[in-house]
């Protein structure tokens, strides 16, 4: 945002420098990226009369003048300005006079001719962004004589800032004001804006289809302006040192209020509309031709302005050649409207259009401010155009714009958050000095936001306003206390470092992806979860918040095999984020670890087969994981149907009978819609369940010989290993040290529908050797207690 430095003082003028103001602005929140002075080092320039002009005798592109500047005589210049005609007032430098650059401008002799100085354009005095082809051109009553310098008020700065996407009120003058006057306890001294009285019926209706994205609009017909006036002077110099150029009249008003205000405003030519406005969204394919004559197809989710039969232009964006100002224009229609940030967001991009008003519509505009400025830009329309005003036409939709934000402000948040004790009397008058509505509670203060400041939502937006207006500088410095203590280890705690180690150990990479995702491919894997989405994304593809790791990991797999890397391994820690009503925002965060594998088994090694990677091999990294945990025993790995995961391939993660977490292979419809080229799988762990470890104990090597016998079951299909082991450990045998299976069979002697399974039992004591009696009771009571539970038989 660009602005003058002595058109923000008409508003406000605190008895500072302006570098004293522009720390101050910084301090604020309000970054000062530049300060510039307007006009080149001049001095000497005065406003003169051409008496004179007549066409040079020697020089068909000049001209001798006689230029009165107030003294005895007139003075002789010679200029070739194509502008240059009798009874114009301009800027001359005689022969006295400094111009920039240390150009002294002097008698001598052009095209013959002696000139006693030069007629002056912007550029002669250091004027930059505006037409410099000509000489300046002053109002007819500027005063003879005048130092130009005093009469364009040229001892002044174009202040540029950069605006935080959450402050869009400092998108205009009068949010900037707002916030020097509160930091100066000044009052603001805004313009005099009086409502408009109509003197004809003539009016426009107003249609609102689309009323999630625009629930209000107005438009004001004008009638018989003459809009070739020029536009004053003040204005273009406003415009100027804003960094926009003048070129119209109707235009330029519209731009001086978006400045001014901070909202956007359009004209439309009146008797290029036909029964009245429509706002609307465009038919797929819709086309337009824009004022700058290119032309557009619109897509369907595109907000228009509209008549009855087209579209006139793109909603708060670009306006259309159809409906443009032109000399002929005689009537006009003032558009000021409030649309939805949503609603304008990414579509000027979309379109290759950078525009002012998108730029504020995308961030928000005041939802208050539209009956103001359409009187402002009525006023100063009929003050330098003329014309007959109408009526203004208000619609608003049936859904609401937003109310207000009440917030409550507790004074032990405040204290804790800021380090230091504000009297509650000084919170109250800032709150207040802000705009904001309060009152006293028990344990802090209620906030009612205004209306221009809509990024206020949480209890943190209040303390950083009082912050920032208190003053950062004026929190006093307070020592580091810098205790020794040691910290209590627990060795119960499992560090995240050591599982982050153990997976690089294993040929894994650590992978950091953003918490922002694409909605659409988050969808995929996860399409019975709601995310939560943001309202002001940096991008469609970066518009929701992650519900697990995988998205990421996934897009890196693709970004890594797209570039040749096909032995891919990868790991990350992060949150995930999801809805959660009993949560204090109503959303939860987990930290989760999450690994994707994918390719080749091993790289490329001539005595290695180059097999792919399989759902044993991610199974066995997590095993590895979760034996630092102490708790492998507790682990069990059970089919699970996971709507991204293969069905044959997939297996919730249980401790205890809770889902701590999912492993297995991406479902190959999903690998294809995400452009993953061959097999993917994937494993996530709910960190807070496998943090905390089983603390090892030590025990003696028993020096007794052990004993294995191995016994072969037939089992239904579908009967989990895992239960067939559970089973075999719960044996009540002291002698029992050991439970292993080493076999899985189906084929030829087993019928189909069944499997069989070997399994290893392994026998020892501490105390004595074991004697075979024993060893066989043990293994036949792990037999018995098969056949009970799985009708499982000894395989012959």
């Amino acid at each position: 945002m660009k602005f003058s430095e002595l058109w923000l003082r008409e508003w406000v003028n605190p008895p500072i420098d302006s570098d004293a103001l522009v720390a101050q602005m910084t301090m604020n929140g309000l970054t000062v990226d530049s300060v510039a002075p307007v006009a080149g080092r001049f001095t000497g320039v005065v406003i003169g009369h051409v008496i004179e002009c007549q066409a040079h005798p020697n020089a068909y592109t000049s001209w001798v003048t006689k230029v009165d500047i107030g003294l005895e005589r007139c003075l002789d210049i010679v200029c070739n300005a194509h502008n240059c005609r009798p009874e114009m007032r301009v800027a001359v430098a005689t022969i006295s006079s400094l111009l920039p650059g240390t150009y002294n401008s002097k008698t001598a002799r052009l095209c013959s001719e002696l000139s006693d100085g030069i007629l002056c354009s912007f550029s002669d005095l250091g004027i930059s962004g505006d037409d410099h082809s000509g000489i300046i051109e002053l109002p007819t009553d500027a005063p003879i004589g005048q130092d130009i310098r005093s009469y364009l008020q040229l001892d002044d700065h174009t202040i540029n800032i950069s605006v935080t996407p959450n402050r869009a009120d400092c998108l205009g003058l009068l949010g900037i004001a707002r916030d020097v006057a509160v930091r100066n306890r000044m009052t603001l001294v805004q313009p005099v804006i009086e409502t408009v009285m109509p003197v004809i019926g003539d009016s426009l209706p107003i249609r609102i289809e689309a009323g999630d994205a625009c629930p209000h609009y107005m438009c004001r017909v004008i009638n018989s302006i003459n809009v070739s006036a020029k536009t004053p002077l003040w204005m273009k110099e406003k415009l100027r040192r804003c960094g926009l150029r003048s070129v119209g009249s109707v235009v330029d008003i519209t731009k001086y209020v978006l400045l001014e205000l901070g909202q956007p405003m359009h004209a439309f030519d009146r008797h290029r509309i036909e029964a009245g406005i429509v706002v609307r969204y465009a038919t797929p394919d819709e086309p337009l031709t824009l004022l700058d004559g290119s032309k557009v197809k619109l897509s369907s989710d595109t907000l228009v302005i509209a008549d009855r039969g087209k579209a006139l232009a793109i909603a708060g964006i670009f306006g259309g050649a159809a409906s443009g100002i032109s000399p002929t224009t005689r009537d006009v229609v003032l558009e000021c409207a409030f649309f939805q940030p949503w609603a304008i967001t990414g579509r000027a991009r979309r379109y290759g259009l950078n525009t002012d008003a998108a730029h504020r519509y995308e961030r928000g505009v005041d939802p208050e401010l539209q009956s103001r400025a359409m009187e402002r830009a009525t006023t100063l329309l009929l003050s330098i155009c003329g014309g007959q005003p109408g009526p203004i036409t208000n619609a608003v939709s049936k859904i609401d714009s937003g109310h207000p934000t009440t917030i409550q402000l507790r004074r032990k948040k405040l204290k804790r958050l800021m380090g230091h004790i504000i009297p509650d009397e000084d919170v109250s008058d800032i709150l207040t000095r802000l705009g904001f509505q309060i009152s006293g509670t028990e344990d802090g203060w209620q906030a009612l936001a205004p209306s221009w400041r809509f990024d206020m939502a949480i209890e943190e937006d209040l303390i950083g306003e009082v912050a920032r207006v208190y003053g950062y500088d004026a929190i006093p410095n307070v020592p580091v206390r810098a205790d020794l203590i040691i910290p209590l280890y627990r060795e119960s705690a499992l560090p995240l470092s050591r599982v982050k180690t153990l997976l690089v150990d294993r040929g894994y990479q650590e992978a950091i992806t953003y918490s922002f995702v694409d909605p659409t491919k988050q969808a995929l894997l996860h399409p019975q979860q709601e995310p939560l989405v943001l309202i002001s994304p940096i991008s469609r593809d970066m518009s929701a918040m992650r519900l697990s790791l995988w998205t990421g990991l996934l897009n890196a797999v693709v970004y890594n095999q797209k570039r040749q890397q096909h032995h891919i391994r990868l790991f990350e820690s992060g949150l995930r984020f999801m809805s959660d009503s009993m949560a204090d925002l109503k959303i939860s965060q987990d930290l989760m670890l999450a690994g994707v594998i994918a390719g080749p088994r091993f790289n490329e090694h001539w005595d290695q087969v180059r097999d792919s990677v399989d759902f044993y091999d991610v199974k066995g990294d997590l095993e590895a994981i979760l034996e630092l945990t102490g708790k492998l025993d507790d682990i069990e790995f059970r089919a699970h149907k996971h709507p991204a995961l293969h069905p044959g391939q997939s297996a919730a993660i249980y401790l205890e009978h809770e889902i701590i977490g999912f492993v297995g292979m991406i479902h190959p419809d999903i690998e294809e819609k995400l452009s993953v080229n061959g097999r993917a799988l994937v494993f996530e762990l709910l960190w807070e369940k496998i943090s905390k470890r089983n603390i090892p104990k030590a025990n003696a090597i028993s020096r007794f010989p052990a004993n294995r016998r191995d016994i072969s079951v037939i089992v239904a299909d579908d009967c989990p290993a895992a239960d067939i082991i559970a089973e075999c450990k719960k044996i009540s045998s002291n002698h029992l040290v050991g439970v292993n299976l080493f076999d899985v069979y189906w084929g030829r002697g087993v019928s189909k529908g069944f499997k069989s399974l070997a399994i290893s039992l392994i026998l020892q004591d501490t105390t004595r050797t074991l004697e075979e009696e024993e060893i066989a009771a043990t293994v036949a009571s792990c037999i018995t207690a098969l056949k009970q539970r799985f009708h499982a038989s000894l395989r012959d």
